[in-house]
């Protein structure tokens, strides 16, 4: 019995990626519509299929990733509010849907041109490299100072906020950092630190974020707190369950974001 072989076809995905890591694809663009056509994200999770601490996720690392925030939250109104693409999400949506189109195109010349693939295990792999680190901030390096050993690294974001970075000199030099050159900041959630009411605090952190809470998703034992601090930069920080509820952190009231230069990594493209 001859058995016909199903032929292999190419399939790829495309992916708009920053500072090693995936910036925009199809999943995150479907959101972006659900979002548009919705008006809320709690209702384009569900419809994504994702859970809404994901969701947020995701929204927040665009934002960041973005000159321009892609998504707005808007309050009050006769809907009590909700969110919203900007102008530039709305753009991102086109762009990426004249891209994609173009991507089906050329995969459709290649099968052409390769002709019989059904003696093709394996043609194209997908490779993307991924970092942990939940906050990643674009920006420009406005200062590189040397010690000794270390140096500090001053990287202004778009929203005019700096944030400042402790590496060694060895990194600087790997890296070609100097002054003028594009750069992203990237720091754990767990190094950063919230607090409230520090108008005449003194700290050692050097970097200190004030702004105001966006969001609070409480679990049993840790929470997610995300704080706006401008320019549509949001930073999240993870903190124990108890310490939430000691700040009383509520969404819309001022916060600060604090974390040591030393936690701070520096990438580059």
């Amino acid at each position: 019995m001859n058995r016909t072989k199903d032929p292999i076809g190419l399939e790829g995905s495309i992916w708009f990626q920053k500072s090693q890591n995936r910036f925009l694809g199809g999943d995150r663009i479907a959101l972006l519509e659900k979002i548009d056509e919705l008006g809320s994200i709690n209702s384009a999770a569900k419809a994504a299929g994702i859970s809404y601490k994901t969701a947020w996720h995701l929204v927040n690392m665009m934002n960041n990733l973005s000159e321009k925030p892609l998504v707005d939250r808007v309050t009050g109104g006769k809907g009590g509010g909700g969110t919203v693409l900007t102008r530039e999400g709305k753009q991102v949506i086109e762009q990426f849907r004249v891209v994609q189109e173009e991507h089906r195109k050329f995969l459709e010349n290649l099968e052409e041109r390769i002709g019989d693939t059904g003696n093709l295990y394996q043609f194209l792999r997908r490779i993307s490299m991924r970092i942990s680190a939940r906050n990643v901030f674009a920006g420009m390096i406005e200062e590189v100072t040397k010690g000794a050993v270390n140096a500090e690294v001053i990287l202004t974001l778009t929203g005019g906020q700096q944030i400042a970075s402790i590496i060694t000199n060895g990194a600087v030099d790997n890296l070609g950092l100097k002054k003028g050159m594009s750069a992203y900041a990237i720091v754990k959630s767990n190094s950063v630190i919230v607090a409230r009411e520090l108008h005449e605090a003194k700290l050692s952190a050097r970097n200190i974020m004030p702004g105001k809470v966006q969001r609070v998703i409480d679990g049993p034992v840790s929470s997610e707190i995300d704080i706006e601090i401008g320019g549509g930069n949001i930073i999240s920080a993870i903190i124990t369950h108890t310490s939430c509820e000691k700040l009383e952190l509520k969404e819309g009231e001022p916060a600060c974001a604090l974390f040591k230069a030393s936690s701070v990594i520096i990438g580059v493209n």
